[in-house]
């Protein structure tokens, strides 16, 4: 759902409980396999959007064995190596930097409903031309909401079926 143009590429993580995927608008953005959005409230499910100004439509993307690393390939002909937790420190750590690092995440944990948390868990810097189709996609969707629930007042109960907005998704089921 978070992508704004056609996704070209998707690779599941060794561990399998989640997905990256490579879009035309740019980005990549890693998924868990349980939700439809990359973006969750979840602190232990806090994954990002990777982009930078010179990369182009991103069109292959692969995940390291070791499910640490994300490789991409984009149409300038670079291949570019993310981490796959970007806050994730590099290396051995010590006892010290363990301590610390289960400490913030208890307390992240323990105030994640909190206003102000949960504004600074929410924030995503995204590219202006990302952040711009979706305000589009947002009051296009909005509007074809509003007329989807004016159809269903001003009809015969029950002559317009309400279809859910993962159900409307699926083109075809193979089995």
């Amino acid at each position: 759902m978070d992508h704004v143009s056609a996704v070209l590429d998707v690779d599941y993580s060794p561990t399998g409980k989640e997905f990256v995927s490579a879009s035309f608008d740019k980005s990549i953005r890693i998924f868990p396999i349980d939700k439809s959005r990359s973006r969750c409230m979840a602190w232990l499910i806090k994954r990002e959007v990777y982009h930078t100004k010179r990369m182009q439509h991103v069109i292959c993307v692969k995940w390291t064995s070791d499910s640490k690393y994300i490789m991409c390939g984009s149409d300038e002909m670079n291949i570019r190596l993310w981490k796959a937790n970007a806050s994730e420190k590099l290396g051995v750590l010590t006892s010290r930097e363990k301590a610390a690092k289960d400490y913030n995440q208890k307390l992240k944990e323990k105030f994640q409903h909190h206003p102000h948390i949960k504004r600074i868990a929410r924030h995503r810097h995204l590219p202006k031309s990302i952040y711009s189709q979706i305000q589009e996609q947002r009051i296009m969707k909005e509007a074809r909401r509003r007329k989807e629930m004016n159809r269903i007042k001003h009809s015969k109960p029950g002559s317009v079926p309400v279809v859910s907005e993962k159900k409307k998704h699926i083109v075809a089921v193979v089995k």
